[in-house]
């Protein structure tokens, strides 16, 4: 039996890569509106005693409790963190106020369709429970945008997306409240289904009891199917929460519930300003040293940063455009080191209708292993029906496509552009016996909307001609194992120096040679 060699890539966790959308943020407001029912009734044996707490008018938050959730979208386990927290009471202004703060930020493939990472700090009425002073952060963008409501003057007599959820617990889950986010009025009905559930996990053991909710926010935001089980027990913790969405289901169970002594105590003198001014907890630095953009390649890889390679382009020897490859940039993408591999069409004929000027394929990958993280195709021709864009997490090894697809792949499996750099650090020796093909090189490819098994035979050394001159090259022979792309023979001659360069590759009647390679600097920030 013959023997293969298996490309796989070892990689450390990708985190998502994002551009900011309205309803991304509406849908975080959904998460709070779900998280935030978080407090339970349990307070420690000192809290009970201290006298003067004892002598504050009941409040129906329970001061120190800190609640955090897991949220997981289809397989994905770690797609996002959400916490609550009822972090004080005391004076705003002349009024008995609690702070409550909220915090939800997506991680991973998830943050390319739903990009969260939003902070909200809410100071309510601590005997009607609705909102004094609002202050919401998101830092989706390329700078933090602060939005501030400001009721201690004229109050409002609606929720917020944190209060509400107070309001739905003392009611038992069962209610209607109206609620303001973003200068609109929604209003939110909780029913208690009289379902009985039991709810496991690292967290506890819950007897839990089933309510479900309906908006109009939740419908605006293509949010179905809302349910919370909530705690049997007087807290009424909201320990499991599930919705779906067009692009599929989120689950979000409660990780912790702790009770933290109070950053502020009900002894402290009231506040003398009549306008808030909320603490902001300070945000760690994340990377002690700042990134350096367009770092070189490692040695180990057979071309440098900024390498240019252009390629002729013809069926049946008559010429239809010119397509040119690069390692465009180093840049961070996601959080996360990254190079930029590009495709793209920069001549074309007039007689021919496959290609269109500009159209262009790119792929993020690592800079180390060019296992890939993403790749976009953007085709205005015959191909346009191929266009998509794919996220790749090795970790999982799952990919997850622009329409919500997701699918399960092999870890390492390479993109059709990262194959393209790949192959040309692959060990493809070839066999000695040719009857007996052992050296056979097997990877797996994403292509279209599944992964397929690629086998790279290789042969000796080879001469062709190109661009008038003999070169020594390597020809490799590809089955794809789709047998509608395996009829056109695909095959690839490598050259046979340390560069390893793509000379020229044939598929059927098509056949792209090399023209020529120059090195083209990124540009510097």
């Amino acid at each position: 039996m013959s023997q293969s060699n298996i490309q796989a890539v070892n990689l450390k966790q990708i985190n998502a890569f994002v551009q900011t959308h309205a309803r991304l943020f509406l849908l975080f407001a959904a998460f709070a509106l779900i998280g935030a029912f978080v407090f339970h009734n349990l307070q420690t044996a000192s809290a009970q005693t201290q006298p003067k707490v004892q002598t504050l008018p009941p409040t129906p938050f329970r001061i120190g409790e800190r609640l955090t959730y897991n949220v997981s979208f289809a397989n994905l386990n770690n797609a996002a963190y959400a916490e609550t927290y009822v972090v004080s009471r005391g004076r705003l202004g002349d009024k008995d106020a609690v702070e409550l703060r909220s915090k939800i930020k997506t991680n991973e493939l998830v943050s390319a369709f739903y990009l969260i990472d939003e902070s909200r700090t809410t100071y309510a009425a601590s005997d009607s429970g609705l909102p004094l002073y609002i202050r919401k952060m998101s830092n989706e963008g390329v700078t933090p945008k602060e939005t501030v409501g400001n009721f201690t003057v004229n109050p409002t007599a609606y929720n917020d997306l944190l209060t509400v959820i107070y309001q739905a617990r003392n009611a038992g889950g069962s209610g209607s409240f109206n609620f303001q986010e973003d200068d609109k009025i929604y209003n939110a009905t909780f029913l208690n289904t009289g379902k009985s559930e039991k709810f496991k996990n690292a967290a506890g053991e819950f007897e839990t009891s089933v309510s479900t909710v309906e908006s109009n926010f939740l419908t605006e935001n293509g949010i179905k199917n809302l349910t919370i089980n909530f705690s049997a027990d007087e807290a009424r913790i909201p320990v499991l929460i599930r919705f779906k969405t067009a692009k599929g289901v989120f689950r979000a169970e409660i990780a912790s519930i702790q009770t933290i002594e109070p950053e502020n105590s009900a002894e402290l003198p009231p506040v003398a300003a009549p306008s808030p001014r909320p603490v902001v907890t300070p945000k760690p630095i994340v990377t002690p040293t700042p990134y350096i953009e367009n770092q070189p390649l490692p040695k180990e890889l057979p071309f440098e940063l900024g390498e240019t390679l252009e390629y002729q382009i013809t069926n049946g020897g008559q010429l239809i455009g010119l397509i040119a490859l690069q390692a465009k940039e180093r840049k961070q993408y996601s959080g996360q080191d990254s190079l930029l591999l590009t495709a793209t069409v920069t001549e074309t004929q007039p007689n021919q209708q496959i290609f269109k000027l500009n159209d262009a394929i790119r792929a993020q990958v690592n800079p180390e292993s060019l296992a890939p993280q993403q790749i976009e195709l953007k085709l205005n021709g015959a191909l346009s029906a191929f266009n998509q864009q794919v996220l790749f997490d090795q970790r999982t090894g799952a990919a997850v496509s622009n329409n919500g697809n997701q699918m399960e792949i092999p870890v390492g499996t390479h993109s059709i552009l990262s194959l393209a750099y790949a192959i040309r650090s692959f060990n493809l020796k070839p066999s000695k016996d040719l009857t007996n093909p052992v050296n056979d090189t097997r990877v797996a490819v994403f292509l279209d909307s599944k992964d397929y098994v690629f086998t790279l035979r290789p042969a000796t050394a080879d001469i062709i001609n190109l661009r008038g001159e003999t070169i020594s090259a390597q020809l490799i022979s590809i089955n794809t194992g789709n047998p509608a792309i395996d009829q056109y023979n695909l095959r690839l001659w490598l050259g046979n120096d340390e560069k390893r360069l793509p000379l020229r590759l044939s598929f059927g009647t098509y056949r792209a040679d090399l023209v020529s390679e120059k090195q083209i600097a990124p540009k510097q920030p």
